[in-house]
């Protein structure tokens, strides 16, 4: 029993003090699932913050399950996997969220396109919480990309798990 209400302190005063976005220094890494059409796969990121409402970040995704295409074949590696540069603009504090919760729209230069994203944040704990995302292509770097080039070249939706590091 002492345990179990030992256990329970420690989660309350955990979820007491996470905090989802803290500025210059802060350092977030992300873990999800990157959803698009003709695809699903793993997605990796991390940010660092360099201001109270600014971070900068890499993302690196990877499309495990893809469709054919009209002939039967399927993405080779270099059509798989994307690398993107972000800048981020960290809003909780603006929107006067829980500091608990952070809103982060932001820019991405990646191998593909020039893109946009709105994600969320929401820490459990100080160390853990999930994350939702979604991103959206500006320009192409192909006027009109077809086949496999819309892959990770549209709109991009990803979930996973977050972590303060």
């Amino acid at each position: 029993m002492k345990k179990t209400i030992t256990l329970a302190l420690l989660l309350t005063i955990g979820l007491l003090n996470a905090q989802a976005f803290k500025g210059d220094g802060d350092i977030k890494f992300d873990l999800g699932a990157t959803i698009q059409e003709g695809g699903s796969g793993i997605r990796v990121s991390s940010d660092f913050g360099l201001g109270e409402n600014m971070s900068f970040g890499f993302i690196t995704s990877y499309l495990l399950s893809v469709s054919k295409d009209d002939l039967g074949k399927t993405p080779d590696f270099g059509d798989r996997i994307d690398v993107k540069g972000r800048f981020n603009a960290n809003l909780g504090n603006v929107f006067q969220l829980d500091p608990k919760m952070d809103i982060y729209p932001g820019l991405d230069l990646g191998l593909r396109n020039f893109g946009a994203h709105l994600g969320f944040r929401y820490f459990f704990t100080e160390g853990f919480g999930i994350f939702t995302e979604a991103g959206i292509p500006i320009a192409s770097y192909k006027t009109s990309p077809v086949g496999f080039d819309k892959l990770n070249n549209q709109f991009v939706f990803n979930i996973g798990a977050s972590f303060n590091l």
